[in-house]
């Protein structure tokens, strides 16, 4: 059996990733319905929030779901209390350090993996005890680290001995064949879902994902040290435009103050930040997560079968 469907309660070995202002009760149901593990995004939202979204979940499916903690996050550690309290059974983490948290949580039954981008990351985190990692590729949409998902699934597969999910340039089966051909026991995906049907956002984001080509991404924010792939639109050239002519960091945060609300929920195609991975070249259409998750699996045993090694 799958260490991660068996680690997780879940049918098929996939996690839906924990995007800020996306990641609402209503997908993280819709996912955990489907068959997989869906992610209710702790962001930067209050603990009275995030609970509300926890309840609000729990009346929507009876599958199991998680809460992502984003640890730079000032109620990081209120959302620490708040899975515990609401009994919530899986956590996943980005963003910082979770060691702080890790033994409560672990004495609370609940399931803890965090997000690494490096092996020296990885191995910190098994130290702490951790059940799992999301091994994160520079390809996802959103916040990046700087290795490929090629690069970094089998080292960190070879550097640890928990199981790894990978995540970052998984768009089709495809994808997930090659994330296992790896050594990854399970994915994450968050593009794809984004482009979902029951994903609570506006519609001009879904149609920038299915309309988006090959090379219709670039990373913002390098020059600060915090890496952010979205989706190319006039905010986004022109925050790298200021970043090559070395405009302060004060004035680059002015710019983006707002953008992913913007974007979400006003679907404002001139000045949203339109977080989205690689893989957005892949999605022709908008999807169920039910569907989304089957054409990801589905086809697995036909793919294998096909390929010609030697």
């Amino acid at each position: 059996m799958n260490p991660i469907t068996s680690l997780l309660h879940i049918q098929y070995p996939i996690i839906q990733g924990g995007m800020a202002h996306i990641a609402t009760h209503e997908l993280a149901a819709a996912v955990s319905n489907a068959g997989g593990l869906g992610l209710i995004a702790g962001g930067a939202e209050t603990k009275e929030t995030i609970r509300e979204r926890i309840r609000l979940c729990k009346q929507l499916t009876n599958q199991p779901f998680g809460v992502n903690i984003m640890l730079m996050s000032p109620y990081a550690s209120d959302l620490a209390d708040v899975v515990i309290e609401e009994g919530v059974p899986v956590v996943t983490t980005g963003a910082g350090n979770p060691g702080p948290f890790v033994p409560k949580w672990k004495a609370a039954g609940i399931k803890v993996i965090p997000v690494v981008a490096s092996v020296a990351l990885a191995k910190r985190m098994e130290r702490l005890g951790v059940d799992a990692l999301i091994c994160e590729g520079m390809e996802a949409g959103g916040h990046i680290g700087e290795i490929t998902s090629f690069a970094l699934i089998p080292q960190i597969v070879d550097a640890v001995a928990i199981p790894v999910i990978a995540a970052g340039g998984i768009g089709d089966a495809r994808g997930v064949l090659a994330a296992f051909a790896l050594g990854a026991k399970g994915i994450q995906a968050g593009t794809i879902f984004v482009a979902s049907v029951e994903a609570p956002i506006h519609d001009n984001y879904k149609k920038m994902i299915v309309d988006a080509k090959d090379i219709d991404t670039i990373v913002t924010g390098r020059s600060s040290g915090a890496p952010v792939r979205v989706l190319k639109n006039p905010m986004a050239r022109e925050y790298v435009q200021m970043e090559k002519d070395h405009i302060p960091l004060m004035e680059l945060e002015k710019l983006t103050i707002g953008s992913l609300r913007r974007a979400v929920s006003d679907g404002d195609i001139e000045r949203g930040s339109f977080m989205a991975g690689q893989v957005a070249g892949l999605v022709k259409e908008i999807r169920s997560c039910e569907t989304i998750i089957r054409d990801l699996f589905d086809p697995i045993e036909t793919l294998r079968g096909n390929l010609e090694v030697l």
